[in-house]
C-alpha cells in the first residue's frame, strides 16, 4: 500500500509538471516570439511580459534575415505567433503573402505618425542611421554623407553590408529615393575612396572601435550610444541632408497557434513598461509620448529623408543588386 501511494504521488507530480497545475489555476500557456533583437531588449521584454501575465515566452533571436529565413523554412508547419524585425520594409512581404493578422494593440493611437501599417504591423521602436566615428582618430568628422569621398577619408570608412543589414539597405533605398542618380554617384565615390563593406551592424561598428576603420556610415545609432555609455571613444552624428529612421516592426502572424497570447504580447509591446525598456536600450520608443533616453538625440531632432516605404520595399532587390555590383 505504501508503495502504491508513492507511485500515485509520483504520477501526480509528473502530471503537475506536464500540465502546470495541482488543484489550482492552469498555466497561462505560451507565446512563440521570433525577434531580430537586440538581444538584451528582447530578453527584458520577454521577462517583463512573463512576470505580468504568467505566459511563458519561447524566444528565438536572430538577425532579420535569419528570422525571415526561418519563417520561410517553416512555411508548411509554422510556429511563430509574433514576429519582431529590425527593418520596416522587411514586413511588407509577410503582409502581401497574407501571413499577418490584423490587430490594433492597446496604445496604438500613441504611435508616431506613420508607424502603423494597415493595422497589420506597427513600429514598437526605431533606430536611426548615423555616422559613428572614433574620437581618438577623427577630430572633424564632417557634416554630411558626401564628405567621405575625399582624400582625408580614404581607406578609413566602413559601412554595414546591406545584404546582411536590413537597416543599411533601407538607408541606401531611402537615399536613392531622395537623390536618384546623385545617390549612385555618392556610393560610387565612396567605393572608389576605399569604402569597406563590413558585415552586419556590429562588426562594422567594431572595426571603428578597434580603429581598423575610423568611421562607419549608416550604422544603427543605438549600438553607438551603448558603447559610448561604456566609455568607448566613439561619437555619432546625423548628416544634415537627412537619414533614415527605421521603425522596427512587430506583428502577429495569421497562423498563430496561441492567438490570444499573441494579442497580449502585442499589447505589452506598447505598454509603459516595455516602452521604457526600449528607451533604456538607447532605441527610439514607438510611442510619441515616451521620451528617448536622455543621453541620445530624440526623434524630433534627427534630420529625416522623405521616405516612401512602399516604393523602398518594392525596389529593394534591384537596389541591392546594383550596390553589390559596385563593391565587387
Amino acid at each position: 500500500m505504501r508503495v502504491s501511494r508513492i507511485v500515485v504521488a509520483l504520477v501526480l507530480v509528473c502530471f503537475v509538471a506536464a500540465f502546470g497545475f495541482a488543484g489550482g489555476e492552469p498555466e497561462a500557456g505560451t507565446v512563440v516570439v521570433y525577434s531580430a533583437g537586440p538581444g538584451g531588449l528582447a530578453e527584458d521584454i520577454a521577462r517583463g511580459f512573463e512576470q505580468e501575465t504568467g505566459i511563458r515566452v519561447e524566444l528565438f533571436q536572430a538577425t532579420t534575415g535569419d528570422v525571415l529565413g526561418r519563417l520561410e523554412a517553416e512555411a508548411d508547419n509554422p510556429h511563430a505567433d509574433v514576429v519582431v524585425l529590425a527593418s520596416w520594409p522587411s514586413a511588407f512581404d509577410l503582409y502581401e503573402r497574407g501571413w499577418l493578422e490584423e490587430y490594433v494593440p492597446e496604445n496604438a493611437e500613441l504611435l508616431h505618425e506613420g508607424w502603423n501599417h494597415n493595422n497589420h504591423f506597427f513600429g514598437y521602436s526605431a533606430s536611426a542611421l548615423g555616422v559613428t566615428y572614433n574620437t581618438e582618430r577623427i577630430d572633424d568628422p564632417g557634416s554630411d554623407w558626401g564628405d567621405y569621398t575625399g582624400a582625408d577619408f580614404a581607406d578609413v570608412v566602413a559601412m554595414p553590408d546591406p545584404a546582411q543589414s536590413g537597416s543599411a539597405l533601407d538607408f541606401i533605398a531611402g537615399y536613392v529615393l531622395n537623390y536618384g542618380d546623385d545617390a549612385w554617384d555618392l556610393f560610387e565615390g565612396l567605393v572608389a575612396n576605399g569604402l569597406e563593406v563590413a558585415g552586419p551592424n556590429r562588426p562594422a561598428l567594431d572595426s571603428v572601435i578597434t580603429a581598423a576603420n575610423y568611421l562607419v556610415l549608416a550604422g544603427v545609432d543605438y549600438m553607438a550610444y551603448g558603447v559610448m555609455a561604456e566609455g568607448t571613444p566613439v561619437d555619432i552624428y546625423y548628416p544634415e541632408s537627412g537619414t533614415v529612421v527605421n521603425p522596427r516592426p512587430a506583428m502577429m502572424t495569421s497562423f498563430a497557434r496561441n492567438p490570444e497570447n499573441a494579442r497580449k504580447f502585442m499589447d505589452y509591446l506598447l505598454s509603459d513598461e516595455a516602452q521604457q525598456f526600449v528607451a533604456d536600450s538607447y532605441i527610439l520608443p514607438g510611442r510619441a509620448d515616451v521620451p528617448a533616453h536622455p543621453d541620445r538625440v530624440g526623434y524630433e531632432d534627427i534630420p529625416v529623408l522623405d521616405l516612401d516605404w512602399d516604393w523602398m520595399a518594392e525596389n529593394q532587390s534591384e537596389i541591392l543588386d546594383r550596390f553589390q555590383q559596385l563593391i565587387r
